[in-house]
């Protein structure tokens, strides 16, 4: 199945946050707080404005985002758990670090 958000809605995916510590301990999965990062997997076209004229999204599918701890809603497409949110809803799209990109 094919899921296309309307307007300014995207599709997200949490990225789950690392099992331990950096010291070595691991984390239980009672004890993890849900992630507030994940990857835009499928974007709207945008939203209008009062003119009517068409506003495109900052996010594209691929990007990596930041959300605040009780937005979107949780759905289940083709088994997997997503979050369908506004991109207001975004907090920000993190950049890769600086090393990353001169690697490449």
């Amino acid at each position: 199945m094919h899921f296309r958000p309307l307007h300014d809605r995207v599709l997200v995916r949490r990225i789950d946050a690392e099992e331990k510590t950096k010291g070595g301990i691991i984390i239980p999965d009672t004890a993890k707080e849900k992630p507030q990062e994940g990857e835009i997997v499928a974007a709207g076209p945008g939203a209008r404005n009062e003119q009517g004229q068409l506003v495109p999204l900052d996010v594209k599918p691929g990007d990596r985002v930041l959300f605040g701890k009780w937005s979107g809603t949780e759905v289940k497409i083709d088994g997997k758990d997503l979050l369908i949110m506004k991109e207001s809803d975004l907090l920000g799209i993190i950049d890769a670090p600086v090393a990353a990109k001169k690697a490449a």
